[in-house]
C-alpha cells in the first residue's frame, strides 16, 4: 500500500489579515472617490475635453497615481458620469418630483425649473454629459437620467389614473414624452438661449401641462 501523504490543514485567515484587507479596501474606495471628485472639478474648470493631467493637478497628485485606481481614461469618465448623475442631477430633479405641491402645473414647473437651473449652474458638467452620450459599451448619463426621471413621473401619473379608476397603461408613454420634450428643448436652448431661463420654464410648463391636463383626471384637493 502506498504511503498516504497527510492532507495539509487549511487554516482560516487570521482576524488580523482580514482587518488589514478590509482597511486596504476601504482606503482604496475612499481614495478613488477623492479622485473622482477631483475629476469633476477638473471638468468644471477645463470643460468636456479635460485631460488626465487636469485631474492630477486638481487632486494634487501625479498621473501615475490616477492610473493606480483607474485602468484608463474611459473608466475615469464612467466614474465622473456616475458622480454627476448620483450627486448633482438626480437628487435635485427627483427631489422636486417628491415635493407635494398644490397642482400638476406647479409640480411640472418645479422640475422643469430645476433642470433649466442645472444647465445654468453647471454648464461644463452638462456639456460633458452630452459629449459622452451614445458611447459604445459605456455608461450613458443622459439616457440613464432621462429614464429615472421619466419612470418616477410615470409612477406618479399611474397613481393618479388608478385612484380615479382609469386605465394607467399610458402613464409611462406620457411621462417619457414629457421628459423627452423638455430635454430636447432645453438642450436646444442651452446652445442658443434666445429667451431668458424663466421664460423658457414658463413656455415648457405651458406646453407640458396643457397636454397632460386633457389626459389626466383632476387632482384631488
Amino acid at each position: 500500500m502506498k504511503h498516504m501523504q497527510p492532507v495539509a490543514e487549511i487554516r482560516p485567515a487570521s482576524p488580523t489579515a482580514d482587518g488589514r484587507r478590509s482597511r486596504w479596501t476601504e482606503h482604496r474606495r475612499a481614495r478613488r472617490a477623492d479622485l473622482v471628485t477631483a475629476a469633476v472639478e477638473a471638468v468644471r474648470r477645463a470643460g468636456p475635453d479635460f485631460s488626465v493631467d487636469d485631474v492630477a493637478r486638481s487632486a494634487g497628485v501625479s498621473k501615475t497615481v490616477i492610473y493606480r485606481y483607474f485602468s484608463d481614461k474611459d473608466e475615469l469618465i464612467d466614474a465622473v458620469l456616475e458622480q454627476i448623475s448620483t450627486v448633482v442631477l438626480l437628487p435635485r430633479l427627483l427631489g422636486e418630483l417628491a415635493v407635494d405641491r398644490p397642482d400638476d402645473a406647479a409640480r411640472l414647473r418645479a422640475v422643469i425649473a430645476a433642470f433649466v437651473s442645472l444647465i445654468e449652474d453647471e454648464p461644463a458638467l452638462y456639456r460633458f454629459a452630452y459629449a459622452h452620450t451614445g458611447r459604445a459599451g459605456r455608461a450613458d448619463l443622459v439616457a440613464a437620467t432621462e429614464r429615472e426621471i421619466a419612470e418616477a413621473l410615470g409612477r406618479l401619473m399611474a397613481d393618479r389614473l388608478t385612484e380615479a379608476g382609469r386605465p394607467a397603461g399610458a402613464a409611462m408613454t406620457w411621462a417619457y414624452g414629457v421628459v423627452g420634450m423638455v430635454q430636447l428643448a432645453a438642450h436646444w436652448w442651452a446652445g442658443s438661449p434666445t429667451v431668458p431661463a424663466a421664460e423658457l420654464v414658463d413656455q415648457l410648463t405651458a406646453l407640458a401641462h396643457g397636454g397632460l391636463s386633457t389626459l389626466l383626471p383632476p387632482a384631488r384637493s
